[in-house]
């Protein structure tokens, strides 16, 4: 049976815990050829930095291969129906990550392909960006059950795949947003269900101070999102008080770390100079793409 991971609610906290412990373990070994002979199609809508190299070098290093299909290659939804392209792409490759503008794309990818399909960005969630993130906190805190997280921006798919994750693994979400901003309902109602097993606290402000009292991780993300281009203008203004600075950051605890996925926008989300405080591990994260990725793949491929 293929393994999809559209959605972290698509993994269990044995699972999290596992690929996080797997990963960790793959990056002390470094390279292998636990991969050998397999294949993965890159099946993007979105430009991307980190997704794209992390998800090749993940590959290559585990002696597998990678072939990278761009926007105007493919043309998916476009110039070939998705459900097309799933079915081509499954006599040929062995996993598929797709980073699409919705996730309905997804779905229809993984109903109509024989091999496994893993989200790297949709407009709903980014499944493997939280699961390096929980990955770069186990390392720096040596525990995640019981850590307070503090986002701070809205409810864009960072904060609904870290939501739902923080609630799998038992880690408290508090979450600061304007007004019309937040979580969708429908993830907000799976984190309780996660929460109410887990243990974990979700509590939900509209002021990014009372977030980030006492937090152990305090987290944003860009304002505008790709595909938001035309509300620059508006979310510049309405978030103008949602900035994570050293101000802000002195309400969580003493040794609280910083988090962003990247890219970020200097004077905007955060204050200049923050990437470079003692408390950000925003490279850390970035450099964790690769080694979770790795895990990812080996348990969707091998297991």
């Amino acid at each position: 049976m293929k393994k999809d991971l559209l959605s972290i609610a698509d993994l269990d906290r044995k699972e999290i815990e596992h690929l996080i412990e797997q990963a960790r373990c793959i990056k002390r070994e470094g390279a292998s050829s636990l991969l050998s002979g397999k294949t993965l199609a890159l099946l993007f809508e979105k430009p991307s930095l980190r997704t794209r190299v992390s998800f090749e070098l993940a590959m290559y290093q585990l002696g597998g291969h990678c072939i990278y299909l761009s926007p105007e290659e493919v043309g998916l939804g476009k110039r070939e129906p998705a459900a097309d392209i799933a079915r081509v792409l499954s006599r040929y490759v062995d996993v598929i990550a797709a980073r699409t503008f919705s996730q309905e794309t997804l779905h229809i990818l993984a109903a109509h392909s024989s091999v496994p399909v893993i989200n790297a960005l949709s407009d709903l969630e980014h499944p493997c960006q939280a699961l390096s993130d929980l990955l770069t906190i186990s390392e720096k805190k040596g525990k995640l059950s019981g850590l307070t997280l503090a986002f701070i921006s809205d409810g864009n798919n960072v904060a609904n795949s870290l939501l739902l994750s923080a609630c799998l693994t038992g880690m408290n979400f508090h979450f600061a947003s304007p007004p019309g901003y937040e979580v969708k309902k429908e993830v907000l109602n799976q984190g309780k269900k996660f929460a109410a097993l887990s243990g974990s606290q979700i509590q939900l402000t509209n002021n990014p101070h009372e977030a980030a009292r006492g937090a152990d991780i305090v987290y944003t993300d860009v304002w505008v999102s790709m595909g938001q281009e035309a509300e620059a203008e508006k979310r510049s203004f309405v978030f103008s008080s949602y900035q994570v600075n050293s101000k802000l950051l002195s309400l969580a605890k003493r040794d609280a770390l910083f988090m962003h996925p990247l890219p970020a926008h200097h004077g905007q989300e955060i204050s200049a100079g923050l990437l470079d405080d003692p408390r950000s591990v925003v490279f850390d994260q970035a450099e964790n793409r690769l080694h979770l990725q790795k895990a990812l793949l080996a348990r969707i491929l091998l297991c």
